[in-house]
């Protein structure tokens, strides 16, 4: 079917969504237009519930019927209005005419198939060929998505590959059939920066390669300034606003739009400052006394995991996930851990929590944890506790959140009766709830919600160190800032500790005292914030600050690296022993792995 060039490849009209509740039908998209031309990348905008990933999935019909159903408007794609398709047509135009990347590829691709049996799945779909002309395709669309080694990657399953390979294994399904256009929903939400750097830059050479109209869901506006030509806004189902990137960046008109525009961490704002955003400086947090004594002090951390195989399951490879790390936390003071996925971050974090088995020395407020009995690590971990990146997981759905917040104070028989019952609504409070919400269950909550109710339960014992592992990663700019603040707030007043583990680094930067940058289970570079984010000495942090986005859509978009490679397995023989890291101090308590 020809189709006018001039005019736009889709056209949505006036789109309302609606889903079943017990109260009846409630519209979730309500009269929505916008338009998607040809070659270019519209960016729908907006936090978690706003309806951007059902607008998509009402563009898709994929809804899940019957709790959900387009009500009414159109859907113009090459003259054929996609909502009047029966489900046979519309099957003919999934995959073949446009694409979709869903937001999680573990869980859209299938665990129990290999990826080159996924992909020979999508290009036979609309394709006939045969069973080694479609592996031969399959393994082209794993190089042109830039995948190392495509022909042992087709014989592996999802749960071998990194998040960023499975995402571009995702990205090569959806291009399996060349569609005109290709809706990406979150693509690089979960993702390292680098990582989401290197999809982004793909996204754009083979929109440029083949002329493809992308469709770019996200709720972050760094990813919004890189990859649009137009941005519609979302909040509530409708559309708050709809323009031409640069001029909204530039002078947004509604004051939602301004609201996320400014709830954006942007990398370089505190150039010139020695203290967290809204933190006290590291003197003033841990006190004016003229020797400090560290919280928490480590020496030579390592974990490592055995890899067994065999009839006897044998150990026959080690995976080394944490190397010699030594460090100091001292009161009042954040300290970051930051790198990619798989550097080791959150197995320290472990580790330090007692959750893996470990070698070397932890000691907390002046106690040696190596080696303590059960019990006695129970009463260490009064001072150690830990806020996980996924609070829904987290949570136990079949308590009310209220009893979650008391179990600790329970388990170590600090409070009961009245006083707890106070205690429980103190911490409510303190957190920024309402203790009438405590009779509630997790899935009642929403993720920054749940999130501030896990800092809560963690709150309980009142600790002396707080770990945050990834504790904002997933969430909406501005509910971000708001558990930011709520955190800085608590250790304004309580002098509590933070590791903050995150990959975010434009975050690090807002609320850091010291960062330790870490690579394969070592550090790389540790120093103050100033220095880390100020003068990066070593080549990894230097490219984990390159690849944060800008919320600046007229700086020039950076070009996919070729060069730029997953992060090696830390993978290794049993006979293989490790170098220790050798450092240099580059002034000032800034060390360099050289």
């Amino acid at each position: 079917m020809t189709t006018d060039p001039t005019q736009p490849l889709l056209s949505v009209r006036n789109l309302v969504t609606q889903v079943a509740t017990p109260a009846g039908a409630r519209s979730v998209i309500r009269d929505l237009s916008f338009d998607l031309d040809r070659g270019k990348t519209l960016c729908i905008a907006g936090e978690s519930g706003s309806g951007k990933s059902m607008t998509a999935l009402s563009l898709m019909q994929l809804l899940p019927k019957p709790m959900a159903r387009v009500a009414s408007g159109q859907a113009i794609f090459k003259g054929r209005d996609l909502f009047s398709l029966g489900e046979e047509e519309m099957r003919a135009v999934r995959g073949r005419e446009i694409g979709m990347i869903f937001q999680e590829p573990m869980t859209s691709l299938n665990p129990v198939l290999t990826v080159g049996r996924q992909l020979v799945e999508a290009i036979t779909a609309h394709r006939p060929m045969g069973q080694a002309a479609a592996l031969a395709e399959a393994r082209r669309l794993l190089e042109q998505v830039q995948i190392p080694d495509p022909a042992r990657r087709l014989g592996q399953y999802p749960h071998e590959l990194s998040g960023g390979m499975r995402q571009r294994v995702m990205i090569a399904i959806a291009l399996s059939q060349g569609p005109d256009i290709l809706i990406a929903d979150e693509p690089t939400t979960a993702l390292d920066v680098t990582v989401q750097a290197q999809i982004l830059s793909l996204i754009r050479m083979l929109q440029a390669e083949k002329g493809t109209s992308v469709i770019m869901i996200t709720h972050d506006m760094g990813v919004v300034a890189e990859m649009a030509d137009h941005v519609l806004v979302m909040k509530d189902g409708q559309a708050v606003e709809h323009g031409d990137t640069v001029p909204l960046f530039r002078e947004p008109k509604a004051a939602y739009t301004r609201m996320l525009l400014d709830a954006v961490p942007k990398l370089g704002e505190m150039t010139g400052t020695d203290r967290p955003k809204r933190g006290r400086a590291e003197t003033e947090a841990a006190g004016t006394a003229p020797v400090r004594q560290p919280i928490l002090e480590v020496r030579d951390l390592t974990v490592r995991f055995d890899i067994r195989g065999g009839i006897l399951q044998r150990p026959v490879a080690r995976v080394h996930a944490v190397e010699g790390l030594s460090f100091d936390l001292y009161p009042g003071e954040t300290l970051s851990l930051v790198g990619e996925s798989g550097c080791g971050k959150s197995t320290t974090g472990k580790a330090l929590m007692n959750l893996v088995p470990w070698t070397g020395s932890v000691r907390v407020a002046g106690r040696e944890t190596q080696g303590l009995s059960r019990q006695a690590m129970k009463a260490v971990l009064r001072d150690v506790q830990m806020v996980f990146q996924d609070p829904y997981a987290s949570l136990d759905p079949r308590y009310r959140v209220g009893d979650l917040v008391a179990e600790p104070l329970l388990i170590h028989g600090i409070a009961s009766g009245s006083e707890l019952k106070d205690r429980v609504e103190y911490l409510f409070r303190r957190v920024g709830l309402s203790p009438d919400q405590a009779r509630r269950y997790p899935h009642e909550f929403s993720g920054g919600q749940r999130q501030r109710i896990s800092i809560a339960r963690a709150l309980s014992l009142s600790p002396k160190i707080i770990i945050a592992d990834e504790s904002v990663s997933a969430l909406d700019v501005s509910i971000q800032a708001q558990v930011l603040d709520l955190l800085q707030d608590i250790q304004n007043e309580t002098g509590i500790s933070y590791i903050f583990i995150s990959h975010d680094m434009a975050v690090v930067e807002q609320i850091s005292h010291r960062v330790a940058v870490m690579y394969m289970g070592q550090f790389v570079e540790t120093g103050t914030r100033r220095q880390i984010f100020e003068n990066p000495q070593h080549a990894y942090t230097q490219a984990l600050l390159s690849a944060v986005p800008v919320p600046d859509p007229t700086r020039d978009r950076r070009a996919y690296d070729p060069s730029a490679r997953e992060i090696r397995s830390p993978i290794r023989p049993l006979d293989f022993t490790p170098k220790p890291a050798a450092f240099q101090n580059v002034g000032g308590g800034h060390f360099v792995a050289r």
